[in-house]
């Protein structure tokens, strides 16, 4: 523990694009299901409570995954590839528009067949849900099945990372009795992961059984109980009384008073920024963006907030993503600042990262110290985002994983900076980053997407929309005796198989 301070894919293979791999708290990749008996029942204390009560197509789509209930055609492990989670292989069409997924034998958790029919309509609905879900921001996507044991997923354009798309937990399969008349989905019961959503107490906790017939075996823990606890405080609290065997996203001022052994980090792609609302208010003004850019020093930030956890961010992409190191591209074309003395903005945040709060008070008091008028807003993520994805605000600092949603430099480019992306933050609409974004896009080859996309990102910090503050390190606190947790750079997965105490 340290110092609180000081080319066309067709096949399974992708270029790795973020470095290390998933480790457990026993310093391993998690044990499979055949260890010696049966373990008890985890308390899992989780951040962010359930804002759209476990809709797959947004972000609870996370919780879902993290809590072993969701799985679709593919997974991504660390190194930014897609491998084999409900399909055990696929190929891509000479033309690139269409993917054929052969599947394995599985079962719902409601004791029917996981069929070609089944994840093509599961696949349809998703691809038909609105708003989209991010990892398929832009495109049109279809599904059918080709006989009982493969599906086609097909594009109107050539998409050379779909298996990578098809990881996201929103794109995840369940089975036909989960899909309501009102376009709701169900996932208690009906997912294929290893635990099953059994039973929901609102936005506070949840109660999952094992799987008895998941098709890679019986997880090793009976089950879990999984309790929502926005304060991380709080969270840290319950591990140190043993009230949870897990706390996700220890805060960094709580890491020193946890019992040694117990915290463990792991660098992610995770970015703390300063998003400017750039389609009304102040920051419609390039002017007034590049202002509070030459405003914000990231050091103060990386040293006071986050105590050696995060580093001074070097853009969207940090250091965690290894193909982006010596590739960087300098902005060009920056606006040049206005003085911002009397103008009176308002920065949103959430209380469920305890750092952003603190993250925040810092950004204000920089900006003040330049001559704008600061008011923070901070709540819970739940009551935040509706308001946020309106452009309620001038600004907000927000912790986000750029790689979360597919693995994909360019799917995060295109959901959070184009026109139409569906996790815009700062509601940016420029035609040059626009079509660069398109270049990235129909780039086949990893290497060529990966440089396409660099372009792409100096063209959005040329906007100033948003402000790259530092690059993040998470903590998870795991109990003594607790084994297979995975330490996941995507923070998609924290309870599999081999987790037990």
């Amino acid at each position: 523990m340290r110092s609180p301070r000081p080319r066309l894919i067709a096949g399974l293979l992708l270029v790795p694009l973020l470095t290390g791999c998933f480790a457990s708290s026993d310093g391993g990749r998690a044990a499979g299901p055949d260890g010696p008996g049966d373990g008890g029942r985890l308390r899992v204390a989780l951040a962010f409570p359930p804002a759209e009560n476990y809709s797959p197509y947004g972000m609870d789509a996370y919780d879902l995954s993290r809590l072993g209930v969701v799985e679709g055609l593919t997974r991504l492990d660390a190194n930014g590839t897609a491998v084999p989670a409900l399909a055990t292989s696929w190929s891509a069409e000479p033309d690139g528009t269409g993917w054929l997924f052969t599947l394995r034998e599985a079962t719902f958790q409601d004791g029917t067949e996981v069929t070609a029919q089944a994840v093509a309509t599961a696949l349809t609905r998703a691809a038909a849900a609105d708003p989209a879900p991010s990892a398929i921001s832009g495109v049109e996507l279809s599904a059918e099945a080709v006989g009982d044991r493969q599906v086609r997923v097909g594009t109107t354009e050539p998409d050379p990372v779909l298996p990578l798309r098809l990881t996201n937990p929103s794109l995840a399969v369940f089975a036909p009795a989960a899909y309501r008349e009102d376009g709701t989905v169900n996932p208690a019961g009906t997912a294929t992961g290893p635990f099953e959503l059994t039973t929901i107490t609102g936005d506070t906790a949840a109660t999952l059984d094992r799987f008895e017939d998941h098709w890679g075996g019986r997880a090793q823990a009976s089950g879990i109980d999984a309790t929502y606890i926005s304060d991380g405080t709080a969270r840290a609290n319950a591990l140190r009384t043993g009230e949870a065997d897990i706390a996700e996203a220890v805060p960094v001022a709580q890491v020193a008073a946890l019992e040694e052994g117990t915290a463990h980090e792991v660098d992610t792609a995770r970015n703390t920024s300063l998003f400017l609302n750039t389609a009304a208010g102040a920051f419609e003004d390039a002017g007034l963006r590049a202002a509070a850019r030459e405003a914000i020093d990231p050091t103060a930030v990386a040293e006071g907030v986050y105590e050696g956890y995060a580093q001074p961010a070097q853009g969207i992409f940090g250091p965690a993503l290894s193909w982006a190191e010596g590739k960087r591209i300098a902005p060009p074309d920056r606006a040049g600042a206005t003085d911002p003395t009397g103008r009176s903005i308002t920065i949103a945040t959430y209380s469920d990262r305890p750092e952003l709060p603190e993250a925040a008070q810092v950004v204000q008091q920089q900006l003040e110290r330049t001559g704008f008028t600061v008011r923070l807003e901070v709540r819970t993520y739940a009551r935040l985002e509706s308001d946020l994805l309106a452009g309620a605000f001038d600004a907000a600092v927000l912790a986000r994983n750029v790689m979360l949603d597919t693995g994909d430099p360019v799917t995060v480019l295109a959901s959070g900076y184009a026109c139409e992306g569906s996790f815009n933050l700062s509601a940016l609409c420029d035609a040059h980053v626009d079509a660069l974004i398109d270049e990235a896009r129909a780039q086949p080859e990893p290497g060529a997407r990966q440089d396409a996309a660099l372009r792409a990102e100096a063209a959005i910090l040329a906007t100033d929309a948003e402000i790259p503050l530092v690059h993040l390190k998470v903590v998870t606190g795991i109990a003594a005796g607790v084994t297979g947790v995975a330490l996941d750079p995507y923070e998609r997965e924290i309870v599999g198989l081999g987790t037990r105490r």
